[in-house]
């Protein structure tokens, strides 16, 4: 597989990282959370995406507590030079405690942690590497400090944080270049456009939009009859079955204009998500995630569709309507 397949533009990631396809894939739902999975097909999603032209894959530690990484594991192994991997660290769940969602950002702990992750993924070199959550006990000397050392020993290349604010933000990427901040970003969620997005911007560091469907809401209606009963989501609070009725009316508007064009509500979802980065001068890379080659296909597709002045106009309101908070 050569980059001249590619069918992606590519954005830099970070200041002096590499060149990477404007979608990344989130990986999460091929180990966890969003029912049963199917890892053969899993696998050729994976395939596929490298012939889109997606190149960063994200996953996480705590993804079916170490599952995710390890599935991934033979994939990167066939495509290392394809594969920007991305993956995290901060939540203290294992195999013995998946239910333990306290978090450490200990020094001591993000050296081990990112130690397992390196066996998991059977790579040298971790490409970039997240603190998944941070807590106040912990300071960003400690914590990035310790993340910046790993960077020296050959073990990260690039640094990321998740869901922080714009100050931790500034302060991490004073004491050490951040690459990249990775925070839910949708038409449904978009706290982060007012502070994080700007510094980010300002300090040249990629926007990676966790969701950006909305956790499969931005789908369409019919994602309300997809649930089964080893989804997580159907513990949110925005798929409540109250909040999630008052939710799809909100779906629907989206389903209007995409229905218009032609096109997906997903893919909708995904052009505004470019328009409003483009907007906001930001460099951005959304990962929806998906386990099938037809959704992959589709996602990728959005990249390059523009959203018309009055389509945007439609869009804007709905995250100010939309009942229960992301999580």
């Amino acid at each position: 597989m050569t980059s001249e397949n590619t069918s992606l533009p590519q954005v830099q990631l970070g200041q002096d990282g590499p060149m990477i396809g404007v979608q990344g894939l989130g990986c999460m739902g091929m180990s966890e959370f969003y029912g049963e999975t199917d890892k053969v097909e899993s696998r050729l999603t994976l395939e596929r995406a490298i012939e889109l032209g997606i190149n960063m894959f994200d996953t996480a530690d705590m993804y079916g507590v170490g599952a995710n990484e390890e599935f991934l594991a033979p994939f990167i192994s066939a495509n290392r030079e394809h594969v920007t991997i991305a993956t995290k660290f901060g939540y203290c769940r294992t195999p013995e405690k998946p239910d333990d969602w306290s978090i450490d950002n200990r020094p001591d702990y993000i050296r081990a942690a990112v130690d397992r992750s390196l066996q998991r993924l059977g790579v040298d070199v971790i490409d970039l590497c997240y603190m998944h959550r941070r807590i106040d006990s912990v300071t960003l000397e400690d914590s990035i400090g310790a993340m910046a050392e790993l960077v020296g020993a050959g073990k990260v290349k690039w640094l990321g944080l998740s869901a922080v604010s714009a100050s931790e933000l500034r302060a991490a990427h004073a004491i050490h270049p951040i690459a990249a901040v990775q925070s839910e970003w949708s038409i449904f969620t978009r706290d982060i456009e007012q502070d994080v997005v700007p510094a980010a911007a300002e300090l040249g560091v990629t926007v990676v939009p966790y969701s950006p469907l909305g956790r499969g809401m931005l789908t369409g209606r019919a994602f309300a009859t997809s649930l089964t009963d080893t989804d997580a989501r159907q513990h949110f609070p925005r798929f409540s079955a109250k909040n999630l009725a008052a939710n799809m009316l909100l779906v629907a508007k989206i389903e209007d204009i995409a229905s218009a064009r032609g096109v997906s509500a997903a893919q909708i979802a995904l052009a505004w998500l470019y328009a409003q980065s483009r907007k906001l001068k930001v460099k951005t890379v959304p990962i929806p995630g998906t386990r099938k080659r037809s959704r992959l296909t589709e996602n990728v597709a959005a990249a390059s569709m523009i959203l018309t002045d009055p389509e945007m106009e439609a869009l804007a309101p709905l995250a100010s309507a939309v009942k229960g908070i992301p999580i």
